[in-house]
This record gives C-alpha cells, structure tokens and sequence, in this order.
C-alpha cells in the first residue's frame, strides 16, 4: 500500500520513502503509437510518476455511446510497464484547455449552470460514466500490483463553486466504486478556492508557476501538517488564437522547480509533455480578471511550452528541469531516447479535388431542422462543427439593417448567395440595407467551448436571433456539420468531389500525400485561412491563419508508405495556388 509517511513530504515504496516526482502527460493528446516513447522520456527527465486527465465528452460523445472507453486502462499499462507509478484524474470536470472542460455538450445543453452542482439529473449521469470508467483505475491501483497510487476528487472546484454537498458525493462515489488508494483535491494557493474546493480527510494539493514558499503557506493556513505537493507546476503555458506565443525562459522554470523540491515537497510538471489537442477539442476562455470577457479560443497545439516538446523532442528545459531532478534519483537516470522516425520535409497540400460546403452538408450533414427560432449546436447534436442556418426576410419591404445577437462564436454570412461579413462578434450587422424578400445564410463555427470560469458550459451558434430592423425573424431551418462525420472513409466518398476550381472557395478539398516511408510530419498550410485537417481520417484539429501557430502536427503513425489522404476543411477561402497544379499533390520541401 502506497501512502504518504505521517508528518513527512513523501511516499512509500516497498518499505523505502519515495517522493512524487510527476509529471503531466495527457494519453488523449498524445497518440497511442508514441505512449511508450513519451513515458521514457518522462523517466529520462527524472520522474517517477505521471499524471493524466480523462475526458468524458471523447469517451462519450452521445449518451450511452462509447468512444474507445478502455483508453486509459491501456494507458495505465503502458505506465506500469515503463516503471512509473500514476496520478489519475477523472474529473467528470478537468479544464485542461479542453472544449467544456471534458464535460459533455449533450449534458450541459440541458443543464446549463447546474453542472458541478448536487443538481440529481446531473448526479445521475455522473454515476453512470464512473460506473463505466472507474473499474479500469480499481483495477490498476496500486495495492493491487498496479501504477495508481492517487485519484482526484473534481478538479479545482474552489475556482468555480462553493457546493460542498456535491464535492463530498464525488469522493464517496470514488470510494464507494472501490477507490482505495488515497484521494485528493487540486486548487489554487487562495483561501477562498482551498476553502471552496478542499474536504476534510481528503489531501489538499495546490497549483501555482512560482512563488512556492507563499502558495504552501496558504495550503498550511488550511492544512497545518501532513504532505505539501503542488499537483499543478506551470512551467510553461497555452496559447490562443491571433496571441503571441506564451513562452517561459528555462532557467526560471528550473528556479521555481528547484524551489518546490526545496520546501520538501512532492511535484507534478504542468505539463511534462503536452501533445496536441487533435480533432477539434481544444477549449477557449473568457478573456479578463472574472473569466467572463470576449471568448479567447485555444490553439491546436498544446505544446505549453514543456520539457519535451509538441514532437516529443527534448528541449533546453528538459535538460535544466533534469539537472534539478537528477539530485532526488535514486541512482543514474535513464539515458534520452532518441525521437521516433521524422520526414525531413514539411508536408503541404496541393488539393486536385473540391466540394463546395453545401453539398458537403448535404451528404454528411445531420437532418435539417425547422424551428421558430435558431437551435443552438447542443439541441443540433453538433459537439464539434458548424452549423448552417437559414432565414428568410420577407417581402416586399424597404431595405433595414440585417443583425444577429447572440452569436457564439464565428459565422460566414451570405445574402442571396451573395459572400458577406465574417462576424466574430456576439452582436454583430449581417447587412446595413438589406431589402425582403431575400435569404439569409449564417455558417456557424463554434471555436472552443469554455473550459473554466463561471461561463462554463454555456451553449453555442445563435443563443439570440436574427433581427430585421427591429423585428425578430422567425421560422429557421438548420442544419450541422459533426467533426466526427469527416473521419467515415465511406460517408467521405460519398461527397460528390470535382476538380478544384477557381480560388478562394470555401468547401472540402481532397489531397493525395505520396510518403516514401512512415514518419512524424509537419503540415503547412500557407495561404489557408481557417478550417479542420484530416490525414487517412485522423483528425489532426484546427488551422487558423490568424496564428500565432501556423504549422499542424503530424503523428507518424497515422501515416502509411506510400499515398495518404489529406483532407480540409476550408470554411472561409483556400489559397490561390490551390487552383492551381490540380492532380500534382505531394510533399513540398
């Protein structure tokens, strides 16, 4: 049994004190062909534990439907397998700069604001995908021969709410699911979140990027002994869409790492590697002190500026971070593994094939609902994707300013199949003079829902309505576009492809990747503007011209010798050159 020695800072292991020395690494941003090599890695760096959210809206993307449920069971084996021990944190709310926190759209479409509440028809859910999820952890415990030697209870309530009821149920439903191994929350080093997210018998840990000697003051001012860990170490940071990258010098990071280590606590690297947030799932935020401002959407890469880097290579801040973790071995750390195989060349697309968007809906589009007022995405069923709405002004009359409220989060307007305004705005003009009759398009692309802060869980599309004047217009007919539909090689060769045409268009494009042998790749997408990209049905998430990120990674084992397929896309307009060269795709140096 693994258990933290009373009044000191660490485990114990087969009867020796073992400090937890962890480090993140999300299994669902990394690809399961690179697991292994990631946790070796991880080893090289000096650690002896890692730590992993869970997702529920992956594993469940439609009530009772499952999606590779048994992913973090494979995990944990892997783990086991290279020597570490394992920190499991299973939510059902994780944050993590992931769409809804992990929670899943289907749930707080419904639900709204009593998610992570006592709310019953919330409790209900809870439990039957712990019920489903928590026998591959019991398994896996430590006292079982397994890795796990900690679970969370929640994840940072106290930044969130003050529902003491509904925390103390979600550590009865860990223990009362066979959970033996010892249980902890996670907060920031304040009062008001450690009184509002921590329980009594429970282990409070803290987050932080610096400053350890003030934040395990704070925990002390609630926890006057026991262990002192920081679950979270910020050593680096994420990135949004149309920011500057978020960079931390080396030095600094391995300073505060060292600090930690100092005060005789236990650690966990946030993050140790941070992968990528594939197919559509990275979060957004609330800009401002109270997280309640302009929607902040988070880019594709979630590489948080870590040790080991978005490809798995090891940076300037692995090697400080394992001088300093080096000095807690209990002997040589590991030699670095060398990096999975690479491409030596970028690959870029040169489609010689093209869709336009509507026949694209039309064939792997969801029904087409009529409604008095516009559907959000979660009554639509759509979790990632876009949905087309369609208004109709009537006529005749004299021409008024045409505008929508509410609007969350991107739309590409038409008006009588004519191009307008990209609105990004949650209030924004479609037209300032628009005459009836006419018909009114708006494609609606949802960027990321919240994943932390009192917007959680808010709804997505047109929340408002579209106004004529001042009148509302009634009677919408709207139709969604899933991410998941592009990744059925069979629906896909059922769109109706023709030879790309002129520029510009926004629409799906095909291109064929002659790759001489498997390898990690790197996908550039010059002139693109913004949209989804696929390789042999993988999706490998969001490209945005508005950068700062401008290239997308490429795991080498989605891709096979000889030709791939790449898929785009485009929901604003693709480059000139994509006209251009229409059957001659490949990998451009």
């Amino acid at each position: 049994m693994v258990e933290f020695v009373v009044g000191a800072r660490d485990f114990e292991r087969d009867g020796r004190p073992v400090r937890l020395l962890s480090g993140a690494l999300h299994y669902f941003r990394v690809h399961e062909g690179h697991w292994g090599h990631r946790l070796a890695m991880l080893r090289a760096m000096g650690l002896n534990c890692v730590e992993t959210y869970v997702p529920w809206n992956l594993h469940e993307p439609r009530p009772g439907v499952f999606r590779d449920p048994e992913a973090l069971g494979r995990f944990l084996d892997a783990a086991r397998a290279a020597g570490l021990l394992a920190l499991v944190r299973p939510g059902p709310y994780i944050c993590a700069e992931w769409e809804n926190g992990g929670l899943p759209h289907w749930l707080t479409g419904p639900l709204g604001w009593r998610v992570r509440t006592r709310d019953p028809e919330y409790l209900r859910a809870v439990d039957a995908w712990f019920g489903r999820l928590l026998p591959q952890v019991v398994a896996r415990q430590y006292d079982r021969g397994g890795p796990v030697v900690m679970v969370q209870a929640e994840n940072e309530y106290g930044s969130y709410g003050s529902d003491r009821e509904y925390l103390a149920y979600m550590a009865g439903l860990l223990r009362g699911l066979g959970v033996t191994v010892p249980l902890f929350t996670s907060d920031g080093p304040e009062d008001h979140m450690l009184t509002g997210g921590s329980l009594p018998g429970v282990l409070a840990t803290v987050n932080f990027g610096s400053g350890a000697g003030e934040a395990f003051a704070a925990l002390r001012r609630h926890r006057p002994d026991g262990p002192l860990m920081c679950m979270e170490f910020w050593c680096g940071w994420f990135s949004h869409w149309g920011d500057a990258p978020v960079e931390r010098p080396s030095e600094d990071a391995a300073d505060a790492l060292r600090e930690i280590l100092g005060c005789g606590a236990s650690v966990n690297v946030y993050m140790a590697h941070g992968g990528t947030s594939f197919g559509g799932w990275a979060g957004a935020n609330r800009s401002g002190e109270l997280h309640d401002g302009a929607l902040e959407p988070t880019v594709t890469s979630y590489d948080y500026d870590a040790p080991v880097d978005e490809r798995g290579r090891p940076t300037e801040k692995f090697r400080r971070f394992r001088e300093v973790l080096a000095a807690y071995a209990p002997g040589p750390l590991p030699g670095v593994p060398e990096p999975p195989p690479a491409l030596a060349a970028p690959v870029r697309a040169v489609p010689g094939a093209w869709a336009p968007l509507a026949d694209v809906l039309e064939v792997l589009g969801g029904p087409e609902v009529t409604s008095g007022v516009p559907p959000t995405f979660e009554e639509m069923d759509v979790d990632r994707g876009v949905v087309r709405y369609r208004l109709e002004v009537p006529g005749p009359r004299a021409p008024y300013p045409l505008r929508v409220t509410g609007l969350r989060d991107r739309a590409v307007t038409y008006v009588d199949g004519v191009r307008g305004p990209v609105l990004d705005a949650e209030e924004a003009e479609i037209g300032a003079a628009v005459a009836g009759p006419a018909t009114v398009e708006l494609w609606v692309e949802s960027l990321g829902r919240v994943n932390y802060g009192p917007r959680l869980g808010e709804p997505k599309g047109i929340t408002g309505g579209v106004l004529h004047e001042r009148q509302y217009l009634h009677g919408v007919r709207a139709r969604g576009l899933r991410l998941d539909a592009l990744e059925d090689a069979a629906a896909v060769r059922r769109v109706p492809f023709r030879a790309v045409g002129a520029p510009g268009l926004p629409g799906l494009y095909r291109a064929a990747l002659p790759t001489p042998s498997p390898g990690d790749a790197v996908l550039e997408l010059p002139g693109w503007t913004r949209g989804f990209a696929w390789v042999n049905g993988f999706c490998l998430g969001r490209y945005w011209s508005a950068g700062p990120q401008r290239t997308l990674f490429v795991p080498g084992p989605v891709l096979r010798a000889g030709v791939n397929e790449l898929l785009l896309l485009e929901l604003e307009g693709a480059p000139a050159f994509a006209g251009e060269g229409a059957g001659a795709p490949g990998l451009v140096p």
